[in-house]
């Protein structure tokens, strides 16, 4: 049986590497700091493996066929968008399929991949939490942009499934010293942000645009060399739109446990409060029950020009 160590929850953003700040001074120092912070943390920690739970910007899937849910289980390799990772990740193979099993017996049909593509939404996550290591991870996606998109509901049941199937998964390959495996779960996704509509039923979404976000599997590279110049145009503004008093309610919730008051927002609820960008907070709710422990560290920075708000939060103490 595997041990969680752990639940991790951070904010992405491509700005993070697009416009770095000089100084702690300066818009996402705070955030930056504390996130080297937490990573040292975890370093202390030593987990064998790690779960990333993350959303894809249509670098890996688009509406030809959408997964809600979808598990890489062999190879992995970062797109390398916006200054991420590029190239093959270190993926832990024997506990992607234990929880691939797990999974699926508690009855979610999640697609899988032995060749998965990943982009920011995972590996800036995964690069700031463990440091530049090479921590074997299980990755995780999740469809946080139209349907098929999965309840907030659906999620906390998705993640109370995951930190079953972790907790009896019998894979001890990854762990060094051939005992039971210490497993970190890590929640990366934005919260409060304005994005355009990425749902392809919106009148008033162009047509090539709704034409790549369906047909960008054809060429992604040149749907993302197309789409990277107006993401970096959004950039910079100090007076882009963050819903920061949201943003602290959301984790003084995850530091309550409870969830619930989350959920019954529905996905009107949580527009109108985050944007269509706090959809991404669904990998926070998974992660949060599948390790099944509030939040005990916390840190928030608003960062509008990132279009975001930058939050971290940690089940345990960080220091």
């Amino acid at each position: 049986m595997s041990e969680l160590v752990g639940l991790v929850a951070l904010s992405h953003s491509p700005f993070a590497t697009l416009l770095p700040p000089d100084g702690p001074e300066q818009p996402g120092g705070r955030f930056l700091a504390e996130a080297a912070r937490l990573s040292r943390t975890v370093a202390r920690l030593a987990p064998d493996a790690v779960v990333v739970i993350g959303p894809d910007h249509f670098h890996a899937n688009f509406y030809d066929a959408m997964p809600p849910f979808l598990i890489g289980v062999e190879h992995a390799v970062g797109f390398g968008d916006f200054g991420s990772r590029a190239g093959p990740l270190p993926v832990a193979g024997e506990l992607a399929w234990s929880v691939y099993d797990g999974l699926t017996h508690a009855g979610f049909d999640l697609s899988l991949s032995y060749s998965l593509t990943v982009d920011h939404g995972l590996v800036q996550s995964y690069e700031m939490v463990c440091g530049g290591t090479e921590t074997p991870m299980v990755p995780l996606v999740v469809n946080t942009a139209a349907p098929p998109l999965p309840t907030m509901e659906r999620c906390i049941a998705f993640g109370r499934a995951l930190g079953d199937a972790l907790r009896d998964s019998d894979s001890d390959s990854d762990s060094d010293s051939g005992g039971t495996g210490r497993v970190l779960v890590i929640a990366s996704g934005g919260l409060s942000h304005w994005l355009p509509s990425n749902d392809p039923r919106d009148p008033a979404m162009a047509e090539d645009r709704r034409h790549s976000v369906i047909h960008g599997r054809e060429d992604a590279r040149a749907f993302a060399a197309a789409r990277e110049p107006r993401v970096r145009a959004m950039g910079g503004d100090p007076h882009a739109h963050v819903n920061s008093a949201w943003d602290r309610w959301f984790l003084k919730q995850l530091g309550t446990g409870d969830l619930e008051p989350v959920a019954t927002l529905g996905d009107a609820g949580l527009e109108e409060q985050a944007g269509s960008g706090g959809h991404e907070i669904r990998t926070w709710l998974i992660g949060h029950a599948a390790v099944r422990a509030p939040l005990v560290w916390t840190a928030y920075e608003p960062v509008p020009e990132w279009i975001t708000g930058m939050g971290l939060g940690a089940s345990f103490e960080v220091r």
